[in-house]
């Protein structure tokens, strides 16, 4: 550390104590991370000032976020989304369908519309994309993380959750279909003047194990005036099915195909 010239240590701490990051106090100084990191440190160490980690979280700041984002966010975290809790940090994962690019580019992009200071990642595995995020706060915008699988715990949300899926419904059902749905093409076949004929029709999917998730899904459906049914297949009734033609129509026009 003794090989800078005291006037360069002088100069990274005022930038530092102004609030420039160590990154770019180092690039800006030519002076290596590490150095950087030990004299503000040693700064804080003299001045008997404890490091506080900085935080953009809007629940412990206050600050204003992009809701719409967040109910699209709270959409997909609901259906393919986890968070893993370490001693100093949470883990939010978002796993989207390598095939659906789109999908994982909109993941990211409203993981920082909602907190734009933590780091961002993507790690390809076994068919899909997680989209990840690093901050302890996560937990304080998702309150439904908990131990084990979300299909063997409540999952409610906060009145102030549910005020952002009032206001922006159309957001939460695209973040729900994103993960946990598709719009596909079903058929039927019908005989006309003897004839069989085959019809095909569009369809919304939606499948969850989880009780609580689906009438939430279900509950914003009817608010938007959607139709639906409750589809059992192979055995299974945790389908929802959107296939009457108006509601398939408004669903296009909100949601659409993944992408």
């Amino acid at each position: 550390m003794g090989q800078h010239n005291p006037s360069i240590r002088d100069e990274a701490l005022a930038l530092l104590r102004g609030g420039s990051t160590n990154r770019a106090v180092a690039e800006l100084l030519n002076v290596p991370r590490g150095t950087i990191g030990w004299w503000l440190h040693e700064d804080r160490k003299r001045r008997g000032i404890q490091y506080v980690q900085p935080t953009d979280c809007p629940i412990c700041t206050g600050r204003d976020f992009d809701r719409s984002a967040y109910a699209y966010l709270l959409g997909l975290y609901l259906g393919d989304g986890h968070i893993i809790s370490k001693q100093k940090q949470h883990h939010l994962s978002i796993f989207c369908g390598e095939v659906h690019p789109g999908l994982v580019d909109e993941a990211e992009w409203a993981i920082l519309q909602v907190m734009p200071t933590p780091r961002t990642g993507r790690r390809h595995r076994n068919g899909c994309v997680e989209v990840k995020s690093f901050t302890k706060h996560w937990t304080c915008l998702f309150p439904q993380h908990g131990p084990g699988r979300k299909h063997d715990r409540l999952i409610a949300l906060e009145p102030w959750q549910q005020d952002i899926v009032d206001a922006h419904p159309w957001d939460f059902i695209r973040g729900l279909i994103h993960s946990d749905g598709c719009r596909n093409m079903n058929w039927t076949t019908r005989t006309v003047g003897g004839v069989k004929k085959r019809y095909e029709y569009p369809r919304y999917w939606f499948t969850n194990v989880s009780d609580d998730i689906r009438r939430l899904y279900t509950d914003t459906l009817d608010k938007l005036g959607i139709e639906w049914t409750h589809c059992t297949r192979a055995g299974k009734e945790y389908n929802i099915s959107v296939a009457r033609r108006a509601s398939v129509a408004l669903m296009d026009a909100h949601v659409g195909p993944k992408y």
